[in-house]
């Protein structure tokens, strides 16, 4: 068994100013460290079945087992770790389409998680002999350390095709001596979106991150509240930077948070499955809903930008495949500038105006509801391939969502300001006299 790792884990308060001794959480790629690893795929026959009949022939790596969900693709050309450990990916099979997948091994450190989320990864072709001086193991490995399967050797050109032309459909592979358990499996699987994802992948107890931190100067940096409905590590390292951060689970209730924590402000993360959803992503919005109501600072981002529009009144629903990859153009309608961001979602907002855009083929959408923001509203960011809405600010409340990931850096940084757009609004939120009535009147 290989030594433990020197470095490794995912602590977010690490090199803050004013923080001693800040908690470390496990990464996704520690567990590597913690099994056996064969020396190579077995490179056995595998069988992906699709919910439309059709069916691909591929070789198994990762963990042997049956992978079901729904077959998603992501056009990244890197970044595949990050992607593997994205708690949005959280019930779906993800097939890359760079073809190549795994060249520079896995990295410790460098995770947006603890686990892999995909519940099967389907590629052309998987490096068994990455080449870099930092890896610490292969795509492989890792996999077979969280016990998830991969299937090489498939046309994704073709894969990616089918999915874009008619929409995310239901999958299932595995080895090819298993196909009609598969078959079974496939006939009685149904949609991911109907489970309460987000509850799955959500933090469990709140944290303070970062506790003592201070700004170049040795201010307190103002208090966050982080609402996790499946926060990537490295939007948490960000708002390290400028806030001190408590990691609250999605199901939290805002009295809760003041009572504990006393927050300046909130923050709502990514995360899995349906906006709609009658569980914890519903506890979540509520909670969204009532600090708006209250003036409290407030951003959203991918699915706290859905549930943030669910609140505003307007309906969420399924895109036919989905946003997923590095290199997704939104549009800023206030400047006119474009932005190429990293993006991972399967749901939308509604445009006020023009209503449901690159819908999926189910029709699959939420009720119609009553804004209970206690504010207006204006669609501030749309993406430029669809036209579906990408961001949302607030009137006359300091508030502002946005649908892509601006803790990500697909090559330029274009979208990073955005943090700093919400620390100066939380910044100007507290030196205003609505600041300190909201701190009086806490989670009432």
């Amino acid at each position: 068994m290989s030594e433990s790792p020197a470095v490794g884990g995912f602590c977010p308060g690490a090199g803050i100013r004013g923080v001693d001794s800040p908690p470390t959480f496990p990464d996704a790629a520690d567990l590597i460290f913690d099994y056996e690893r064969s020396e190579q795929p077995s490179g056995s026959n595998g069988i992906l079945l699709l919910a439309d009949g059709t069916r691909f022939e591929g070789r198994l790596f990762g963990s042997e087992v049956i992978a079901e969900g729904e077959l998603v693709f992501t056009t990244g050309m890197c970044g595949y770790q990050e992607s593997l450990t994205d708690p949005s990916f959280a019930g779906q099979v993800l097939t890359f389409t760079y073809p190549l997948l795994g060249n520079y091994g896995v990295h410790l450190g460098v995770s947006e998680s603890s686990s892999v989320h995909p519940r099967g990864v389907v590629c052309r072709e998987h490096m068994t002999s990455p080449d870099h001086r930092d890896s610490v193991g292969s795509v492989h490995d890792l996999l077979v350390a969280h016990n998830i399967p991969g299937i090489e050797g498939i046309d994704t050109r073709a894969l990616t095709r089918r999915v874009r032309e008619h929409g995310t459909l239901l999958c299932v592979f595995g080895p090819a001596e298993r196909v009609e358990e598969m078959e079974t499996i496939l006939e009685e699987l149904t949609t991911p979106d109907a489970e309460d994802l987000v509850a799955q992948v959500t933090c469990k107890v709140s944290t303070l991150l970062n506790p003592g931190a201070e700004d170049e100067d040795g201010l307190p940096l103002p208090r966050l509240a982080a609402i996790d409905c499946g926060v990537k590590h490295n939007i948490l390292r960000e708002l390290c930077t400028r806030f001190e951060v408590v990691w609250c689970p999605a199901d939290m209730p805002l009295e809760e948070i003041f009572r504990d924590w006393a927050p300046d402000a909130l923050f709502a993360s990514n995360g899995p499955g349906d906006p709609a959803h009658p569980g914890a992503a519903t506890d979540a919005r509520r909670t969204l809903a009532t600090a708006v109501r209250q003036g409290m600072p407030v951003m959203g981002i991918c699915l706290g930008h859905q549930l943030m529009g669910l609140a505003a009144g307007l309906r969420t629903y399924k895109l036919r495949y989905g946003h997923r990859g590095s290199n997704q153009p939104v549009m800023d309608l206030d400047t006119g500038r474009v932005y190429i961001t990293s993006q991972n979602h399967g749901f939308a907002v509604e445009d006020p105006v023009q209503g449901m855009l690159a819908p999926h083929p189910s029709g699959a959408c939420s009720d119609a509801s009553d804004n209970i923001l206690g504010a207006e509203f204006r669609v501030r960011h749309i993406n430029s391939n669809d036209g579906t809405v990408e961001g949302l600010d607030l009137l006359d409340k300091p508030a502002f969502t946005i649908q892509f990931h601006p803790e990500a850096c697909p090559g330029p940084h274009d979208a990073s300001p955005l943090f700093d757009r919400f620390q100066q609004i939380v910044a100007e939120h507290l030196g205003s006299p609505e600041a300190e009535l909201v701190s009086s009147e806490g989670g009432s």
